[in-house]
């Protein structure tokens, strides 16, 4: 199960890195981009705040 679960925080650390990217790489975002990536990034946050927790127990 522990494998599962780093494979999941691995995923979604690259979907993190990739968003962060592309934000800091583009010098043409509005604010409705920035808010969108802001909540992607949240949701991914908390996924993998969820799976810190499942990994502990």
């Amino acid at each position: 199960m522990n494998d599962k679960i780093e494979i999941a925080i691995e995923y979604y650390s690259v979907k993190q890195k990739e968003i962060l990217d592309t934000v800091n790489s583009s010098s043409e975002l509005t604010a409705e981009d920035i808010i969108h990536y802001g909540e992607e990034l949240n949701i991914i946050e908390n996924k993998m705040t969820a799976l810190e927790v499942a990994k502990e127990n």
